[in-house]
Formats: C-alpha cells, structure tokens, sequence
C-alpha cells in the first residue's frame, strides 16, 4: 500500500473538506484516516490517503491538490508516509 499525509490549513470558510476529498475520489485516492479541527477560525487537517489505486502519480495529484488549496485560500502540503515519518522522529 503507499500512503500520503496530506495537511491543509488555513482560515476557516466552506467547502475546505470538500474540495479536498473532491480531487482525491476523482483521482481513485482513498482517505483512510481523517482529522481535522478549528481554533479560532483556523482551519487544520491532516489526511492519511491510500494512493495504490490512484489514476495519477504522486506528482501530479500533489499538484492537483495544492492548485485546489490555493482556490480555496488554504496551504496544502502533501508527503509521502515514509518522508513524512522520517520528517518527524525524534
């Protein structure tokens, strides 16, 4: 299976989620964990996304994804699981 951590955050508005998990089902991604909360209108989400199956690559679907963060206003960052790990060991 390989996986991406896909983060977002941003002032809150509608439709954040939705844009998001838009291009990944066109894309055959599959969520598989979600968090997302606001604190003082800031919107932050982290997703753990299944891309096995997806119908483009990595690049491409990061593109995607951060072209739709910056029309909803938000910053997206999308790792693959194990750089995202890595990343973030002590």
């Amino acid at each position: 299976m390989e996986k991406i951590i896909v983060s977002v955050m941003g002032m809150d508005k509608t439709g954040i989620v939705a844009g998001i998990s838009k291009v990944l089902a066109e894309n055959n991604a599959n969520i598989l964990d979600i968090s997302q909360t606001i604190m003082d209108n800031v919107f932050a989400m982290i997703m753990l996304v299944d891309i096995s199956n997806a119908k483009v690559d990595f690049t491409t679907l990061k593109k995607e994804l951060e072209n739709v963060g910056k029309n909803l206003g938000v910053q997206v960052i999308v790792q693959h699981e194990n750089i995202f790990k890595y990343m973030h060991r002590i």
